[in-house]
């Protein structure tokens, strides 16, 4: 199973064009079930970009998780103390095979070009997007443009007394449209 537990701008930017994440809210305060996702998932599979950014903040937000960095980049970035980090290039159902076999059931994914590759493979099962009350304008787009749609299914939404809006969906093979003949 492979899941994302993602937060956007109303405008469904997941950064700025920069990487930029100043305006999702600080950690503290609301807890908006992270942290009984994260107790769920077995290993992340993020983008390099992602773990370029993530290297940026002031603790490795991950603790001994197994995080697989896709990457094309040759050389490996240094790696924080106490973090399992291994760089992997390949398609999305390869990597989600080798993880397979090594044990991994289920994956967080993360990164916008990583989601957006996962998604189109169909390799992602549930979705979890926040919506953060700003509108930025432009940045990186949570999904991207797709070929054909990808139904998705309502589980819940959740408001929260910060303004935060959270929708869970179920992502199945009954939700793929087929493409036209």
């Amino acid at each position: 199973m492979a899941s994302v537990f993602v937060g956007t701008s109303v405008d469904g930017f997941i950064a700025r064009g920069n990487h930029d994440l100043d305006f999702l809210p600080e950690g503290g305060g609301e807890e908006h079930g992270y942290e009984a996702f994260m107790a769920t998932v077995d290993a992340l599979v993020i983008g390099r970009n992602t773990f370029d950014k993530v290297l940026t903040f002031d603790a490795w937000p991950y603790g001994p998780k197994p995080v697989f960095v896709l990457t094309t980049r040759p050389g490996p970035r240094p790696v924080p103390a106490g973090a399992t980090v291994e760089f992997l290039a390949g398609e999305p159902s390869e990597i989600v095979a080798r993880l397979g076999e090594r044990g991994f059931r289920h994956l967080y994914i993360d990164g916008g070009k990583t989601i957006q590759r996962f998604l189109r493979a169909g390799l992602i099962q549930r979705l979890i997007v926040t919506h953060v009350p700003v509108l930025i304008g432009e940045g990186i787009s949570l999904f991207g443009s797709l070929a054909e749609d990808i139904r998705l299914q309502h589980v819940r939404t959740r408001s929260f007394a910060s303004g935060l809006v959270q929708s869970e969906y179920l992502i199945g093979p009954a939700g793929r449209d087929s493409p036209a003949p």
